[in-house]
């Protein structure tokens, strides 16, 4: 038998020290690729802002919200339906349908996506008058007039339409005085629209308005100066191109809608054209 030993027998533990290289780790490089990967998208969006123009960037607006019908025809089925589906016979792109028929009938035509009206169909449900606004108040960086004109200009969307309100300011006027004869700065204003108009299809009105008189006088003649002058805007834009069919109606309204708290404040005098909706 071998000799026997009360030794304890030695255990060597061996601790691993865990710390100091995290940096090792590759989680971080993901992280800044794409952090790298965000700032180039950014910069390239930035570039393509600066070196396009209003209607290149309209065109790849439309390509990601297309603003046009797909083609008139749908897939069809032995289904419930017959092939056809309950949706418009004229659904944007983005809606995800087509048409059911190409020639539909009367009682089947679509009558717009955001419901019916009396007399079978959508007024203006998808009219668009930004790039018609963006012409006219210079943002295309385009603009066929000086900025000291384009101060006379301001828009508003209404449910009647696109109003373009050009009025006097203190320092210059678009008509002579008490007068229907148009300076400079109106005619550069009414070419400038004439040749806007061409952006939309719709039918236009010519609305005038005029301050109040100083005095009282036996005979107002804000109604007939309003009128002339309404007029004489409608003549300048049918001479400059505008078509005779697309002029609906021209309006004088006296000093009965002032802008202004002060009824003989120059703001006032205004020619209000009208593009307006479902025509």
């Amino acid at each position: 038998m071998g000799a026997q030993t009360n030794a304890a027998p030695i255990i060597i533990k061996k601790k691993r020290v865990s710390g100091g290289d995290g940096h090792h780790g590759g989680a971080w490089k993901v992280a800044y690729a794409d952090f790298v990967t965000a700032m180039m998208a950014f910069f390239m969006l930035m570039w393509l802002l600066n070196a396009t123009t209003e209607k290149q960037r309209k065109g790849l607006a439309d390509y990601f919200s297309p603003t046009i019908p797909v083609n008139p025809v749908s897939g069809g089925g032995d289904g419930a339906f017959g092939g056809n589906n309950m949706f418009s016979e004229n659904t944007m792109v983005m809606d995800g349908s087509g048409a059911s028929n190409q020639r539909p009938t009367e009682a089947k035509r679509a009558r717009g996506s955001s419901g019916v009206d009396s007399e079978g169909g959508a007024k203006g449900a998808f009219e668009d008058f930004s790039s018609l606004e963006a012409q006219l108040l210079g943002r295309t960086g385009e603009s066929m007039v000086s900025d000291k004109v384009l101060k006379h200009i301001v828009t508003r969307v209404t449910d009647e339409g696109l109003i373009v309100e050009l009025f006097d300011t203190e320092d210059q006027q678009l008509f002579e005085p008490g007068t229907d004869n148009p300076t400079s700065t109106m005619r550069a204003l009414a070419l400038m629209l004439a040749r806007s108009s061409d952006l939309v299809t719709n039918s236009i009105a010519v609305e005038g308005h005029v301050s109040a008189s100083p005095v009282v006088l036996a005979r107002n003649p804000s109604w007939d100066t309003s009128t002339s002058r309404a007029q004489v805007v409608r003549q300048i834009l049918q001479d400059k191109g505008v078509a005779a069919q697309r002029l609906d109606r021209v309006t004088g309204h006296a000093d009965r809608k002032l802008f202004s708290k002060n009824p003989m404040a120059p703001r006032n005098n205004r020619i209000e054209i009208i593009f307006l909706r479902g025509t």
